[in-house]
């Protein structure tokens, strides 16, 4: 009965009746509130708040402590690899275009009425249309209830069907399978066996991703080891999207930069190839070597014999090749057409088709999809070595699955409307005339900006940018120096500040030193696009005659 009647206080060795124990609690408790409530009041004093408590000496105030506490995560205690990812676009530039948005929007007065934003290849925020089958299917994957509509065409119910039926509880709002809905893979190993004029493909080197760049940024974590001279080094294409530096930056892995030929419509050499590879090897373990095709920033297509060329000497070095080809609709030059490195690799015969090892990558968001939100996307992989084929399952179950909506919407994308469907004849005239405005827009942009004195503008034969040189005064180079910038960071400030037109700097991308330019979108509307090509005519003009 000792709980009833006595009790032992924790640390004390002595016992003490329910009563007195029970008297003891009360005041203990007491004492604490009163402490308490002395340190709050105490508190509010030092801060000027407490009328009661002003005017008390210092020397009364400290009877009990003020306990502070240093913060855990501070920027020195941080991930240092973090500290030194850069993504130019969304960087400096395009944070100001924010803040002058809201600027103008609280009534600022500025020589423009608006920001037209050319940093970003986001095609919907720049009014290009969905396509109306593809978001037809995802409202009644969405929505199951509109099955009973009559006001969608068949074949986009049945669509709908068959992707609900592939998820668990016929809900998109499940979680898939990590390397995604079965289904799905099967319909984009189909259509890339289409794609390349039969060459086989399995299903089981598919895995659906959160849009490309999460399948590029998965292989580069599996070939990232070693350290100091042993450290992976993978090769990356300069100029180069900024994802890559990025994500090799935040992996402490090793980047080493080729350059493009400018000269040669941003042509890939190997001989540049080579002088890079063998640079690199005095310093790190080159073991990847990255493929923008067609390019970004740069809107070139390489051709079949230069791709070739990459494959020999990808296998000659022993690289692992990864090729990102998320703009392969997109391309425009009459002269030009997209080879798939897969394609290319199994023509060339087992020699090389039986050993490279390769991961491509597509994605919705570019194309004449232009579903960046969704965050739809796929990579297959080639010769991967069985037991690390093992931990690229276990990586990507890690992060359990890629958003569900993003893979239906995929699967949309490699298997559309079929001839003689309800929803086909719509589909190819909306698919159609999306990419022939694209053609149209990148032609004229091409155009235009070589009509300009100091600007320089390769033919834009794919993808959604045009990247010029752009020839800078010598005072414009020395000012922006002494002011901390890249002179083309200068200058596409001052072309924000002045114009409200928001562009990235080529030093963003990755230039050759000495050389400016800059990337443009052109997936603004052709009205939109005349007024933001004029005005950078325009400024251009007029910052040389400034600086010169």
């Amino acid at each position: 009965m000792m709980g009833l009647t006595a009790a032992k206080l924790p640390g004390l060795n002595s016992f003490y009746t329910f009563p007195e124990y029970r008297r003891l609690h009360v005041g203990v408790q007491k004492r604490i509130t009163e402490v308490t409530d002395d340190l709050s009041v105490r508190s509010r004093a030092l801060s000027g708040t407490s009328e009661p408590r002003r005017g008390v000496a210092p020397d009364k105030m400290s009877d009990h402590a003020v306990f502070t506490r240093d913060k855990v995560l501070t920027i020195h205690s941080m991930n240092p690899t973090v500290k030194k990812v850069e993504y130019a676009v969304r960087g400096p530039i395009v944070q100001r275009a924010v803040q002058i948005e809201q600027e103008l929007r609280q009534g600022v007065k500025k020589p423009f009425t608006e920001v037209i934003k050319a940093n970003i290849g986001d095609a919907q925020a720049m009014g290009q249309q969905p396509i109306t089958f593809f978001r037809q299917v995802l409202a009644l994957c969405s929505y199951p209830e509109l099955l009973k509509d009559n006001m969608f065409p068949e074949d986009a119910k049945n669509r709908a069907k068959r992707i609900l039926q592939a998820c668990g509880g016929s809900s998109i709002g499940s979680y898939s399978a990590s390397q995604g809905i079965d289904c799905v893979r099967q319909d984009v190993a189909h259509y890339i066996e289409s794609r390349d004029g039969g060459v086989p493909c399995d299903p089981d080197n598919i895995y659906l991703t959160t849009g490309a760049s999460d399948g590029i940024v998965t292989m580069l974590k599996l070939l990232v080891c070693g350290e100091g001279p042993t450290r992976t080094g993978v090769m990356i294409s300069i100029p180069q999207y900024p994802l890559y530096s990025a994500a090799l930056a935040e992996l402490a892995a090793v980047q080493i930069n080729y350059y493009l030929n400018e000269d040669k419509c941003w042509s890939m050499d190997v001989s540049e190839l080579e002088r890079s590879l063998e640079a690199a090897r005095k310093y790190c373990n080159p073991k990847a070597l990255c493929v923008i095709n067609p390019g970004n920033p740069t809107g070139q297509v390489q051709s079949r014999q230069c791709i070739e060329d990459v494959i020999r000497f990808a296998a000659k070095e022993n690289l692992f090749l990864m090729a990102d080809e998320v703009y392969q609709d997109n391309v425009y030059a009459d002269s030009c057409q997209f080879h798939s490195f897969k394609k290319v690799l199994f023509e060339m015969g087992p020699q090389y088709s039986d050993t490279v090892e390769l991961a491509s990558f597509h994605s919705t968001s570019k194309c004449y999809m232009g579903e960046c939100g969704f965050r739809g996307g796929y990579m297959e992989v080639i010769n991967m070595d069985p037991e690390v084929k093992a931990q690229l399952n276990k990586l990507v179950s890690v992060r359990l699955c890629p958003p569900v909506p993003g893979q239906a919407l995929m699967d949309l994308v490699v298997n559309p409307p079929k001839p003689g469907e309800p929803s086909y004849n719509n589909f190819k005239k909306e698919r159609t005339d999306t990419l022939k405005l694209l053609a149209e827009k990148a032609k004229l942009t091409e155009d235009i900006l070589n009509t300009v004195p100091g600007i320089t503008c390769n033919p834009v034969q794919g993808a959604m940018y045009s990247f010029p040189k752009i020839s800078l005064p010598g005072r414009a180079i020395k000012e922006a120096m002494a002011l901390g910038q890249v002179p083309d960071m200068f200058y596409c400030m001052k072309l924000l500040e002045e114009t409200g037109i928001c562009l990235v700097p080529g030093s963003g991308f990755g230039q050759i030193e000495g050389t400016y330019h800059f990337r443009m979108t052109i997936l603004p509307p052709t009205d939109k696009l005349k007024i933001l090509l004029a005005k950078v005519k325009e400024f251009h003009e007029k910052f040389t005659k400034q600086y010169s």
